[in-house]
Parts: C-alpha cells; sequence; structure tokens
C-alpha cells in the first residue's frame, strides 16, 4: 500500500492521502483534537498513541495529523505505519457513524445562500490543503465558521478567511459584513 504525503500551509500539519475512501464522498469530515474525542475512531486512537500527535481530521480520500513540538521527519514513519496497518487490517474507520451528526435546524434564506457558497465554492479549496471550513450560523451581518484540520491553527487561515472567504460570500450576498471564526 502506498500512501501519499503533502505538506500543508499549517507547518504543524501533514495530509496523508491513502488511496482509500477515508470518509467517503458524503461531504462529511470528523476533526478530533485528542484521544477522548476519538474513543469511536480505532484509527484516530491509534495515531492519538504516537507521542506528538495532537490533532487528527478526517476527510472524504485523506487524513491530516497536527503534531506538536515534533519534526516531521521523527514522527512520519509511525504515522504511516499506524494508517497503513489499519487499511490493511479492514478496520473500520468509526464504530459509530453518527459522531459530530450535521445540525438539521431550519436555515433562513440567507444561511442557506451562505452554506451552500461555502459548500460549493470554499470547502474543495481548502480540502486541498487538508482542513475544512464549516458554517455554523449567521448573525446581525457576521458568518460564523469553523476552521478543522490543517485549517485549525493555521497561521494564514485567517487571511485565508478575509481575503477569500469573506470577499467571496461579500460579492454573492450583500447581508455579509463579516467572517469570523
Amino acid at each position: 500500500m502506498f500512501i501519499q504525503t503533502e505538506e500543508t500551509p499549517n507547518p504543524s500539519t501533514m495530509k496523508f492521502i491513502p488511496g482509500k475512501d477515508v470518509m467517503g464522498d458524503s461531504g462529511k469530515t470528523i476533526y478530533f483534537k485528542d484521544s477522548t474525542d476519538a474513543k469511536n475512531s480505532p484509527l484516530a486512537i491509534s495515531l492519538f498513541d504516537i507521542e506528538g500527535v495532537e490533532g487528527v481530521f478526517l476527510g472524504s480520500n485523506f487524513l491530516t495529523i497536527t503534531v506538536k513540538d515534533i519534526e516531521w521527519s521523527n514522527i512520519k514513519p509511525s504515522i504511516l505505519g499506524v494508517i497503513m496497518n489499519h487499511f490493511v487490517s479492514e478496520t473500520p474507520i468509526l464504530f459509530n457513524e453518527n459522531i459530530d451528526s450535521v445540525k438539521s435546524e431550519k436555515l433562513d434564506e440567507v444561511s442557506e445562500k451562505i452554506k451552500d457558497i461555502i459548500s460549493t465554492h470554499v470547502r474543495p479549496a481548502v480540502a486541498q490543503d487538508g482542513g475544512d471550513i464549516v458554517f455554523e450560523s449567521y448573525r446581525d451581518g457576521i458568518v460564523y465558521v469553523t476552521m478543522k484540520g490543517s485549517c485549525d491553527g493555521c497561521p494564514s487561515s485567517a487571511m485565508t478567511l478575509k481575503n477569500g472567504v469573506e470577499n467571496l460570500l461579500k460579492h454573492y450576498i450583500p447581508e455579509v459584513q463579516g467572517v469570523s471564526i
């Protein structure tokens, strides 16, 4: 099994592409910030067992791993080994598919437009860098989002929000005045 790796704009995070579906085409992503959050994911639990791992993001066909206070050259072989062993063993990614379930509340028209633009224009671009952006709410002209994976804590995420997402949303939706995390 060959696992491709890519650097991300966040130097603490690396993207791993196993050549197999991770979360699949559902559009659903999951971000674990510690081993307690990861209790329903055998893959994430195994990755958190590696000293220095502090975040595991599961995307459609990739994972991003965030580390703290360790050089990638020292930890990358261990991460590759865990990912390879997991996929070869055919253990499920999740024990409970309902983790981090999507909110099903009724959204107003502006919120629906915002969510649609983020889903179709922003999320695919952010996924290329090993992360995700999720619409949380829209109040008083401000769009609230959550950054996941390599985007969480990335030095360039503020720039991405202001120069990319905010400008795009303002262009298509005049009611939008700003974007905030």
